[in-house]
């Protein structure tokens, strides 16, 4: 849009559909969004308005609300789906904190994808060969990218905690500060495009697949949750004396009985299995602990004001407002329906069957489609339209026969 006709004010609109488009390019039937496809009206967010650091022209983005042409927020919309879950939050007195870890890989140029994906060649002119996790001077390689990064950070106002290499071959990590949810999913977008941008520049890709390397940790997109008083802003998750509350458990209890409904929510490509079912510290369970990174649901070492709950599951291919609405939304319900949670688990644990999770996104579709908790929460039009979508993205991945089956099923007999 142009910067004058963004300056008048003028009303943006976008098909309908659009919001359900699949990430290979189609619709599901007309029906899931209206059969007439009519027009939604992308309203911009006021503070969400940034002009773009990393463009040699002047350009801006603008992170809009999709909303119906009647004024009310479209269901399709995941912002806004987000919205409605910290408003439910707000009517209770309560106001959710999150704060996103994101993972992220970065490669040299990938022009051919049935090869595949390799660190860039360093200052030192050789590619990392995965013994550089955690090390100070593992990035100095990247040096020029990441200086960018930071200065479009500054720029775009997304404050950073911690930066580090993690465990994976060019595989880094950033830790976002801690706030209000829709703003800290607007930051996870705004980093995650930023990342592809700026990468781009450099002659890198930047990859937020879950699990790009085989024999590699995958990405994830942990969820840090707190609940405050809205009033006091005092963490209801701990007491006077500093001990846990019966809210801190209702809401672990929500977690626990979403986790498996929502499964294609928090993961929801083919490739985010990858990383679940070969669990690098990547948990494919419900079960809860207090700092064990095999569950899916972890309580880190911290002060009773900062108790709080980090959901695991999600990968860095999550889309940051439905993980987020997701994971609240199935804490409150916990919250409102007084849930207990199971024991919590400790060391080296089996997962019992009531806590297991889809370990494919076939299975995580199945049990979407039929979660009345999640109609009830997100609403049917949603929940229909996105395992339409979904089903139409899995259906398109076994169109296709992978180089495993070429090379281990072609000489059987």
């Amino acid at each position: 849009m142009t910067a004058e006709g963004f300056l008048e004010g003028r009303r943006l609109q976008m098909a309908r559909g659009v919001l359900l488009q699949c990430i290979m390019g189609g619709y599901p039937a007309a029906r899931f969004y209206g059969s007439d496809d009519g027009d939604l009206a992308l309203v911009a967010d006021p503070a969400q308005i940034h002009p773009l650091p990393w463009s040699h022209e002047p350009r801006a983005l603008a992170i809009c609300d999709a909303d119906e042409l009647s004024g009310e927020s479209s269901n399709l919309s995941t912002r806004g789906q987000l919205k409605k879950v910290i408003a439910r939050y707000a009517a209770r007195g309560l106001a959710p904190v999150v704060a996103t870890e994101l993972e992220f890989f970065v490669f040299a140029p990938n022009t051919d994808p049935n090869q595949p994906f390799q660190p860039p060649v360093g200052l030192d002119g050789r590619r990392e060969d995965g013994h550089s996790a955690f090390s100070v001077s593992s990035n100095n390689g990247l040096r020029p990218f990441f200086n960018e990064v930071y200065k479009c950070m500054a720029a775009l106002g997304l404050p950073r905690d911690t930066f580090m290499h993690e465990m994976g071959v060019s595989q880094f990590e950033i830790n976002l500060l801690h706030g209000d949810p829709l703003l800290l999913a607007d930051h996870t977008f705004l980093f995650k495009h930023l990342l592809k941008e700026v990468a781009l520049k450099h002659g890198l890709t930047v990859v937020c697949m879950a699990k790009p390397l085989a024999h590699t940790p995958g990405s994830s997109m942990h969820i840090h949750q707190s609940i405050v008083e809205t009033g006091s802003g005092k963490n209801v998750f701990s007491d006077e004396n500093g001990q846990p509350t019966s809210m801190f458990r209702h809401f672990i209890g929500g977690q626990q009985a979403g986790m498996a409904d929502f499964t294609a929510l928090f993961a929801p490509n083919v490739n985010s299995y990858q990383r679940l079912c070969h669990p690098f510290a990547s948990p494919n369970n419900a079960c809860w602990s207090h700092d064990n990174r095999a569950a899916g649901l972890r309580i880190p070492a911290s002060s009773p004001v900062a108790r709080r709950v980090e959901n695991r599951l999600p990968g860095a291919d999550a889309n940051p407002y439905l993980a987020i609405a997701a994971s609240l939304a199935a804490g409150l319900y916990g919250i409102e329906h007084e849930l207990e949670p199971s024991a919590p688990i400790q060391g080296e644990f089996e997962v019992p069957d009531n806590l297991s999770l889809p370990c494919t996104l076939h299975a995580a579709i199945d049990r979407l489609k039929r979660s009345q908790l999640a109609r009830e929460l997100f609403g049917n039009e949603f929940i229909e339209g996105y395992v339409a979508s979904k089903t139409m993205e899995l259906t398109s991945f076994f169109d296709e026969i992978t180089p495993w089956e070429r090379r281990v099923l072609a000489a059987q007999a």
